[in-house]
């Protein structure tokens, strides 16, 4: 079988999600990521992987028209697997899916449009007019209006399947490959330059509702010559960058690296920190970094926002979100009790096994397609 999966920009972080569903599908055939892009192809951390990528130029509106052309015609596979409600990918799949008869699967990572109302009602209105972006909010409102055309839904937090329905696939991890012992803290360390010193680390794209800017002050509160925040995702020359080092002067920032060093990276970790707001763009969001962790035994301390506690219960500490002391006592106890953390982390890790790996979401996925696939 051939699966084509739709990702609305193979350029960028969104190829993450579209990266995971593609891994996840290779035992049932050929699979290929396509998706417009600005630059040069995939996404730089995914470029060395397994999965083949094809890109065609973005453009905007009137233009996109022949970009959504282009993509119709390379997505050419039995099974159609659209990821995110963005026109890009999910507008084609249910083109391919009305006028190309293909069945189509897809799947929502993130509430999209709950990334457009953070900036009151004259800032959403003003978006809702931008009918040139092919990924602004008016088509990504139709997009997510027209779900109903998909022969099945896959979802990635408990607040998207109230929303959409749906199968819920997590941001789930290949704990085969990715288990305790498998990558070098060492060599994680002397990319980071902390070999002598505790590391708290965050490892991921630096959006403000991330909660960096809370983790960097906390981290420089607990006034630690010891303690080094190590930030994977944020160069010292980026705007992100120069607002962590304003608030923690020592962190270690490394702007990016493939997905096949993060291993090694987070060996490194005595903590890793994933301080999420909550904010609209947030609700039915679950950071991928958190399974990264478990996957690998880490202790994590985390916040308490949408499905964060479900996930970590008993295998992380949890503080209320923007609360940036709660999240400094978190960090100070696991680096004050390292047979603590180690236990968290090896709860983490049999929790990421049973539900959270590449194995647990095969049951749930597989079964879906064979239906979607079936004689109609």
């Amino acid at each position: 079988m051939r699966i084509s999966v739709l990702c609305f920009d193979v350029g960028a972080n969104a190829a993450g999600r579209a990266d995971l569903l593609a891994r996840l599908l290779v035992p049932l055939g050929s699979v290929e990521v396509i998706g417009p892009a600005r630059g040069s192809g995939a996404w730089a951390p995914l470029a060395t992987g397994p999965i083949r990528y094809t890109s065609v130029p973005a453009r905007c509106m009137p233009g996109f028209i022949a970009t959504m052309t282009d993509l119709a015609r390379r997505a050419d596979g039995d099974l159609i697997y659209a990821s995110k409600t963005k026109l890009a990918s999910a507008g084609v799949g249910y083109l391919k899916r009305v006028a190309g008869r293909r069945p189509l699967l897809l799947d929502i990572d993130d509430w999209e449009v709950g990334f457009y109302l953070g900036s009151g009602f004259w800032g959403t209105a003003g978006r809702a007019l931008n009918l040139g972006n092919p990924s602004g909010l008016p088509w990504t409102w139709l997009c997510e209006r027209l779900t109903g055309l998909a022969d099945g839904v896959t979802v990635a937090s408990r607040f998207l399947q109230q929303r959409f329905g749906g199968t819920l696939i997590p941001h789930v991890r290949d704990t085969d490959e990715w288990k305790p012992g498998c990558a070098s803290p060492a060599a994680g360390r002397r990319l980071l330059g902390v070999e002598s010193k505790r590391v708290v680390m965050f490892l991921g794209t630096p959006r403000d509702y991330k909660g960096l800017d809370d983790l960097a002050s906390a981290v420089a509160s607990l006034g630690r010559s010891d303690v080094v925040l190590a930030v994977v995702g944020a160069g010292a020359d980026s705007e992100a960058g120069r607002r962590i080092l304003a608030r923690c002067p020592h962190a270690a920032l490394v702007p990016w690296v493939p997905f096949d060093q993060v291993p090694s990276l987070l060996s490194a970790a005595d903590v890793v920190a994933v301080p999420q707001r909550e904010t609209p763009a947030t609700v039915g969001q679950v950071p991928a970094k958190i399974f990264d962790a478990m996957a690998l035994g880490r202790p994590v301390v985390s916040t308490r926002v949408s499905m964060i506690p479900e996930i970590l219960d008993g295998c992380g500490l949890l503080v209320e979100p923007g609360n940036v002391s709660g999240l400094a006592d978190a960090i100070r106890e696991l680096l004050g009790d390292p047979a603590r953390a180690e236990a968290l982390g090896a709860r983490g890790r049999v929790r990421c096994v049973e539900r959270y790996s590449f194995q647990a979401a095969r049951r749930a996925l597989f079964p879906l397609i064979g239906r979607v696939m079936a004689p109609r």
